[in-house]
């Protein structure tokens, strides 16, 4: 039972994830671009061969995220965050040993597995389990927050070691890092809460009942009855659109920007701000969360990156009009990263969340291996950004309306009654 939690100790675990996704995201993730130039002439490969090892590790994540899910749900993270951690460290030693384009690729598709059994979703798994609908939102904001600075510190420090030591070095380094900070803090800190018996393994003797099956699966009974409720595939689609638009304009804002007459420090200066748009995104959020019901806040800021989006061609030409419009859109940046844990949480309960929240991240990560490559031959094809960005505002528009359709619909947690105002 979650009243009977010990509020100590969860916050302990949301300290120590904070920790270990900063650092898992900086270590995992956020040093590939810092690592592509030099890996891609010292393997005397093309940048575009070198990077479709970081397709191949998202596309790896994304195939284990529902097996991982129901892993999670059925067991806890503590065993399998724990196991990722020491696998990552292992492979970014691996990666530093490379001298093959083959090698690259498979050091960085263990890297994209690692991914799904340490990063967010795995740790808004546990947040999940250990708070109760009052106290969740300030316990992922908290994680999200000090994680959305991964990309700030870990940026310009694997640039600042690569240029000074090379990038064998510098991958041993993070590697170092990575173990010593995450692999204690999952084993030691991570536990299951209270009330929440770990599901009995299989026996190899007797055939078990659906009904016992499903007591041991909660991911499968809580996904089963998710999937056949209309609010399941609104948010699939919400969130399906909104990655889809927020990775395009991830990958091709610096082009744009260029593109709009500005230079590539200016540009270049604009996305590395994203970051910090992000927490404040997600602080916005949390804050407001206290006057309107989160479909309605969630709604709002998609509502207003639409905007932004379709009036980014019009004034990106000016300094002003485009920091503005990147500001606007910017802050929703961090946004998506809440909403789908704050939603799915709120819609169908903590049991069985690591699960649904799986499925939903499949589509989400093919969608982003894939939007920003459909970007650029929408811009090929046209030979204008303004119809890309027209795309990214119909995407947030598309998000906007499914969330709101979900809020018209979803009962309130304290009143019962409909989340409508």
């Amino acid at each position: 039972m979650v009243a009977a939690v010990d509020h100590r100790r969860a916050w302990w675990i949301v300290a120590a994830l904070a920790v270990t996704q900063t650092v898992g995201y900086g270590a995992l993730y956020y040093s590939f671009p810092v690592f592509l130039p030099a890996v891609a002439a010292d393997l005397a490969v093309s940048p575009t061969q070198a990077t479709g090892a970081f397709t191949a590790s998202v596309l790896a994540g994304a195939a284990l995220a529902v097996p991982v899910g129901r892993w999670l749900d059925r067991y806890g993270g503590r065993a399998s965050m724990t196991v990722g951690s020491i696998a990552g460290t292992l492979a970014l030693v691996g990666f530093s040993r490379i001298d093959t384009l083959a090698e690259l690729y498979l050091m960085w598709t263990a890297i994209g597995a690692v991914g799904a059994l340490v990063l967010y979703e795995s740790a808004f798994a546990v947040v999940v389990s250990w708070f109760d609908a009052a106290r969740r939102p300030t316990a992922l904001l908290a994680v999200t927050l000090v994680a959305g600075f991964a990309s700030t510190i870990f940026l310009p420090l694997t640039g600042l070691l690569v240029d000074r030591y090379g990038w064998r070095v510098t991958a041993l380094v993070l590697a170092a890092v990575h173990g010593c900070l995450t692999v204690p803090l999952h084993a030691v800190v991570i536990r299951r809460p209270p009330g929440r018996a770990v599901a009995p393994r299989r026996s190899g003797r007797g055939r078990r009942g659906p009904r016992a099956d499903r007591r041991s699966d909660p991911g499968r009974a809580a996904l089963g009855r998710a999937v056949r409720d209309h609010r399941f595939w609104l948010l699939a689609t919400a969130f399906v659109a909104h990655a889809a638009g927020l990775v395009t304009v991830t990958i091709h804002l610096v082009s744009f920007l260029q593109y709009a007459g500005h230079d590539a420090t200016f540009a270049a200066t604009v996305v590395g701000g994203l970051g910090v748009l992000s927490v404040a995104g997600r602080i916005i959020m949390t804050v407001l969360q206290r006057w309107q019901t989160p479909t309605l806040v969630i709604a709002g800021v998609f509502g207003v990156q639409a905007v932004a989006a379709g009036a980014l061609p019009a004034v990106a030409g000016g300094t002003v009009g485009a920091v503005a419009g990147i500001v606007c859109f910017g802050l929703g940046f961090g946004v998506a990263t809440l909403a789908r844990p704050t939603l799915l949480s709120q819609l169908f309960g903590a049991s069985g969340f690591a699960t649904i929240s799986a499925v939903l991240v499949v589509p989400v990560t093919l969608v982003t291996a894939l939007a920003p490559l459909g970007a650029a031959v929408l811009q090929q094809v046209t030979g204008s950004w303004t119809v890309v960005w027209a795309a990214v505002a119909g995407c947030c528009v598309v998000a906007a309306t499914a969330v709101a359709a979900v809020g018209r619909k979803s009962p309130d947690p304290a009143t019962g009654r409909s989340g409508s105002r």
